[in-house]
């Protein structure tokens, strides 16, 4: 097997739902419950093997990971999920402000040469 075959490229994709919700659990360690919990809040949506078995991606089990957090320092588990999501719409809008800040100063950076024409 290569290092380009399709195997290692799902190896390494952060949404290829590689685990079983019981590998997920044990890795957060969690219940299944708990998963089916976050799940039924809306916070992550596991895709379903041929077979219909719940399977999670590395970044859905960051974000688990995450929630996990909240509810074991006492925060309703809705609340949780909640502020997960939010956490999750901040970060991708500061990115997302972050590259048009660096699209001004780059059109800014060339827009100050000297004049032409």
């Amino acid at each position: 097997m290569t290092a380009d075959s399709p195997l290692s490229d799902r190896l390494d994709d952060d949404d290829y739902p590689a685990y079983t919700i019981g590998r997920a659990a044990e890795m957060l360690g969690t219940t299944p419950g708990f998963l089916r919990a976050i799940g039924e809040a809306r916070l992550i949506t596991p895709l379903r093997s041929e077979g219909g078995h719940r399977r999670y991606s590395r970044y859905q089990l960051r974000i688990a990971a995450r929630a996990r957090e909240l509810v074991d320092k006492g925060t309703p588990i809705e609340a949780a999920c909640r502020i997960v999501i939010l956490e999750d719409q901040l970060e991708e809008a500061q990115r997302i402000n972050a590259e048009y800040r660096r699209a001004a100063n780059q059109a800014a950076a060339e827009g100050s040469g000297p004049a032409s024409g």
